[in-house]
């Protein structure tokens, strides 16, 4: 029962890490049918950003710092790139992207070299008890800040003009602008925040019982992505739910991995996909994505 509740109480910590990065690819395509696939390297670029910051100043200053320069870079990727391409095919727009990630996840690993830089976390590596299950300070803290963030997006998502206007492009891109929607900004913003989401993500996610800073970091924006799917890549309460689907099942699958050797060693980290995958063959637009009628 003590090891249950403890892959239970990790899987809820990894999954709400999850849950922020699939939250951005999910705005990101809501607001312009774009899959991103550079998010692997805002994770990264957000957590080296304030590793680096951190080693000359407090960890408060380089968490906001690295925070709003990653959450620019989203911004620039857009207004430089996706935006001057607006109306190309869906498939161009995401190659696009995976040629970004390669060139900052390439230059990011040349930068961090050999070495594992560390983010001096105010909690570093303390444990938390309840009851008899542990749980590191970090993991539980990203927890909270990931319930927080989760629900001041949903609040603004449905009462802001802005969330409003997302909502609105969704589900018609073309009405929405006759009707005076501006759908740059409204693009514009959702890389914004999505950029800070997965600085915020990478903030926690390279702390205990993460050794550090590594080029590795960025491959866990590919688990993360089968969340979104899993989820609907429209919905942004998908990603929610996605996110801790994922990770309460990779947890389990790698704390119960002596018995599930019939399937494989390893088989941690390709459950992800396999959920992905079961999910799928029975709803193709996921969990609670937005089925598409066809007429013909």
């Amino acid at each position: 029962m003590t090891q249950f509740l403890s892959l239970l109480i990790n899987g809820l910590s990894l999954g709400a890490i999850y849950a922020l990065i699939a939250l951005g690819f999910a705005v990101i395509f809501k607001s312009s049918e774009v899959v991103s696939f550079m998010h692997g390297s805002l994770l990264l670029f957000g957590a080296f950003t304030i590793a680096r910051l951190n080693a000359s100043m407090s960890f408060w200053l380089a968490a906001l710092l690295g925070i709003t320069a990653t959450a620019v870079l989203g911004l620039l990727v857009e207004r430089v790139l996706i935006n001057r391409l607006r109306g190309a095919q869906v498939i161009s727009l995401a190659i696009l992207t995976i040629g970004v990630d390669i060139l900052l996840v390439t230059e990011l690993t040349r930068r961090i070299g050999s070495d594992i830089p560390n983010i001096k976390h105010p909690w570093a590596g303390n444990v938390v008890r309840l009851g008899e299950v542990g749980i590191t300070a970090n993991r539980l803290i990203a927890i909270g800040v990931a319930a927080v963030l989760i629900a001041i997006f949903f609040a603004v998502f449905k009462f802001s003009d802005w969330g409003v206007a997302m909502r609105a492009a969704a589900e018609d891109g073309e009405t929405a602008a006759l009707m005076g929607i501006r759908l740059g900004r409204v693009s514009a913003l959702a890389w914004l925040v999505a950029g800070g989401l997965a600085a915020v993500a990478g903030l926690f996610l390279v702390g205990s019982p993460t050794p550090g800073v590594s080029p590795g970091v960025q491959g866990v924006a590919l688990r993360a992505f089968p969340a979104a799917i899993l989820g609907g890549l429209d919905s942004t309460g998908g990603a929610l739910v996605g996110g801790l689907v994922i990770g309460l099942a990779e947890s389990f699958a790698a704390g119960y991995q002596n018995q599930l050797l019939f399937l494989g060693r390893g088989f941690g980290d390709v459950v992800p996909y396999v959920v992905m995958i079961l999910v799928l063959l029975v709803r193709p637009s996921g969990l609670f994505g937005t089925k598409e009628l066809t007429r013909v």
